[in-house]
């Protein structure tokens, strides 16, 4: 097994023992409590995310890549057909599927650098998930979003910009360059993983010379969101 992909395996073992505190993150508790002031602006921030993807207006039959704990796919379930999560984690899944507990919804444990879609879907989203791309496998998966998109489909993402508060109190934010970071669990645990912290126009340029017309947004401290289709 090469480093490259010993890396990626730390990177899933890392979720899969994550899965019952991620959400802390999320919900700024715990290790990522930094005060009131950082909880008003991040969740200012998350719903200006949110309201972005609900004006991208996701119809019909919808994939989600790395849907972990279900924090977008529960936004997601109400305005589409159906939805298909691809996670590699067992234990997102479980929690995932009793958060949103719907019928209209299909989990599929899987590596999403191996799996090939069964269908082509309307719509493709994935929260959180492309900074945990490793660069020399961003086109591999862009191609990949390419096969499972219908003729006319769309994409759209939402991840991280390089923000020392947006991660733990105990954790060091390496400089915006790296693309490998340390992560701790609150056991003290250390996983290494993939971590590429995108500006937006330079990712949105790379995207267009792979064949995307895509459009790429930041909030002001947090987030980039992006959106766009398979150029003409």
């Amino acid at each position: 097994m090469s480093n490259h992909d010993s890396l990626l395996e730390e990177q899933k073992a890392y979720y899969r023992a994550r899965a019952a505190e991620y959400d802390e993150w999320f919900l700024r508790i715990g290790r990522y409590d930094r005060g009131a002031q950082h909880r008003q602006q991040w969740f200012a921030e998350v719903s200006e995310a949110q309201q972005i993807v609900a004006e991208l207006a996701p119809y019909g039959h919808l994939l989600e890549f790395a849907g972990g704990t279900g924090l977008w796919t529960e936004r997601l379930v109400d305005s589409v057909e159906s939805i298909t999560v691809v996670d590699s984690s067992a234990e997102m899944i479980a929690i995932n599927r009793a958060r949103i507990n719907s019928d209209t919804v299909r989990f599929i444990q899987a590596d999403i650098f191996s799996w090939e879609p069964d269908q082509q879907y309307d719509f493709v989203f994935f929260g959180f998930w492309l900074s945990h791309v490793p660069p020399e496998r961003f086109d591999a998966f862009w191609a990949l979003v390419a096969r499972c998109l219908a003729p006319g489909g769309r994409v759209a993402f939402v991840d991280s910009l390089h923000d020392p508060n947006s991660t733990a109190r105990d954790q060091f934010l390496r400089q915006p360059e790296d693309t490998v970071v340390t992560r701790r669990l609150n056991n003290g645990t250390q996983y290494e993983i993939v971590k590429v912290f995108y500006v937006p126009e330079q990712l949105q340029a790379r995207l267009e010379a792979v064949g995307w017309t895509v459009s790429v947004r930041q909030t002001a401290q947090f987030f980039i969101i992006g959106s766009g289709k398979r150029s003409a």
